[in-house]
Formats: C-alpha cells, sequence, structure tokens
C-alpha cells in the first residue's frame, strides 16, 4: 500500500471515528434530558 492510500484509510478512518463519538454524545445527552424531563414532568405519573 502507497503512502497515500494509508493517509487515505488513515482519514476515513478518523472521520468515522469521529462521526462515531459524535453519535454516541448526542445518544447520551438525549438519555440524560430525557431522565431530567421524567423528574419534572407530571405527564408520566398521570398516565401510568
Amino acid at each position: 500500500m502507497t503512502q497515500h492510500w494509508w493517509h487515505v484509510a488513515i482519514s476515513w478512518a478518523l472521520a468515522a471515528a469521529g462521526f462515531g463519538i459524535m453519535a454516541w454524545l448526542a445518544a447520551s445527552r438525549h438519555a440524560a434530558a430525557k431522565r431530567r424531563l421524567a423528574l419534572f414532568g407530571p405527564r408520566e405519573r398521570r398516565q401510568g
């Protein structure tokens, strides 16, 4: 594999890892917000 293709492969891997980390962080923020809203939201208690 030439140096160019190593660069391309590493760049794609870093981009995929970056997007994966951003998706994981967004999902964790969403879960935290959902838990926080469940504490304050009276709707959950009324329906259940």
